[in-house]
């Protein structure tokens, strides 16, 4: 096992890359790069980072020289032999081959496109703009260098026995919760941290923790490095970015309303069993489920990700009994802003009414709140969204309007269109 702390100690070289390696990003990022490539080959995308965290000054933190070393680096990047024989042929959902012929053919040949990197009042204008296949791979490794980063900069004036003490209580903190989550009966649950994890040695650290405390509860991660090098399942099946972009296309009011349906239809065509969940909450819960088309119903589950986790759920058995389904044969995958109190709630209301899992995230791979000075190690709310496609800005509503983005006069539209309205706000941690 690693000595995370002398690790971190030991940043002496000229560049101590953060990514090494292009699957080191989330299953469902390669999924839906399939399914795009497929579908959407030569749509052009926009991608930018968005700070919602906005005291946290990344920009005053982050030498920008250092910044661009890790992105160069990134863009060196290509597919290993060993990668791609793990892709062409592992099993992954009980299925062999779901990576396609055509489509291993050009990742093996991929190098990530430019970016451009600006500063404005203290914090980082990333953007990536390019073929929607190849921009959207930015995303996942465009997070985890700032996170990382970020971690760094905190990191850097602290002695050696200071960071021994450092992780070793946050190995505590994160063993107490694994502790706790042992004790569940029946407990599914998966590593969603990549994306704002502390480094990939932690989160590599936190999935060994989980296998080994969690045995067959811990049912795999979502990196797709970590699920090679481990002989995991890796876990994931799609995200916002495709009904953002599908949406945005959209010619008039009619194929706005019809785009979260023609993302589904195009993946019904492509996957079966557990790679069919639905993620209803691009443009509101409530409206998606209302006009769904029947043959949705017949999907396996449901992954709730924004709004109050219960009350998405209690949605999604009414949903489905109202469309004559039994809850109890569908999954319900929640994944937002958990950690242990959260999931432990949320499992005894809900087992036995569905098949319930959960996707950890970021309290998962990144919870050091209240280890650092002035806790400088917080998480914080970083993302890097879909902002454009093909010149026409992409919306999100979310069931939280604190995660809305877009123009307000395309939201507006949107609400419309779709037919939300009032929303509660909640709090964003992560």
């Amino acid at each position: 096992m690693v000595d995370i702390a002398t690790r971190v100690w030991n940043h002496k070289w000229k560049i101590d890359p953060i990514v090494r390696s292009l699957i080191d990003t989330d299953f469902y990022k390669l999924l839906m790069c399939q399914s795009v490539f497929r579908n959407h080959p030569d749509t052009t995308v926009t991608f930018s980072l968005i700070n919602r965290t906005t005291d946290i000054r990344l920009a005053n933190l982050i030498d920008e020289g250092e910044l661009r070393e890790q992105l160069d680096h990134i863009r060196s990047l290509s597919l290993t032999r060993g990668e791609s024989t793990w892709m062409r042929g592992n099993t992954f959902y009980g299925k062999r081959q779901m990576f396609t012929p055509e489509f291993m053919d050009w990742f093996e040949n991929l190098r990530l496109p430019p970016y451009q990197l600006d500063k404005r009042d203290g914090q980082y204008e990333l953007t990536f703009e390019g073929k929607w296949p190849e921009v959207m791979l930015w995303e996942i490794p465009a997070l985890a260098v700032l996170m990382e980063l970020r971690g760094r900069a905190v990191l850097r004036d602290m002695g050696r026995f200071e960071l021994q003490v450092l992780y070793a209580r946050a190995m505590t903190k994160l063993w107490e919760k694994v502790e706790r989550l042992r004790t569940l009966p029946g407990l599914k649950i998966a590593d969603f941290g990549t994306r704002r994890r502390h480094s990939f040695l932690w989160q590599d650290w936190a999935v060994q923790a989980m296998l080994e405390g969690l045995g067959e509860a811990f049912t795999g991660t979502s990196n797709c490095l970590i699920a090679k090098n481990r002989d995991l399942e890796a876990i994931g099946t799609n995200a916002h970015e495709l009904p953002m972009v599908y949406a945005a296309l959209a010619r008039d009011d009619a194929e706005l309303a019809a785009a979260p349906y023609d993302v589904l239809s195009d993946w019904h065509e492509e996957h079966e069993g557990n790679l069919r969940i639905i993620l209803p909450d691009t443009f509101g819960t409530g409206p998606f489920l209302a006009n769904a088309p029947d043959w949705l119903t017949k999907w396996t589950g449901i992954r709730i990700d924004s709004g109050d986790p219960a009350e998405g759920a209690e949605t999604a058995i009414r949903w489905w009994t109202d469309r004559g389904e039994d809850p109890r044969e569908k999954l319900v995958i929640f994944s937002d802003g958990l950690d242990v109190e959260k999931i432990e709630e949320l499992h005894a209301r809900f087992s036995g009414r569905v098949k319930v899992s959960f996707g950890w995230g970021t309290l998962l791979t990144n919870d050091f709140r209240g280890l650092a000075e002035n806790d400088a190690l917080a998480p914080f709310s970083l993302v890097c969204k879909a902002v454009a496609a093909e010149g026409r800005p992409t919306v999100k509503l979310s069931d939280n309007p604190r995660k809305a983005m877009g123009p307000a006069s395309e939201i507006e539209r949107y609400k419309r269109v779709f037919g939300v309205g009032e929303q509660v706000e909640r709090e964003v941690v992560v």
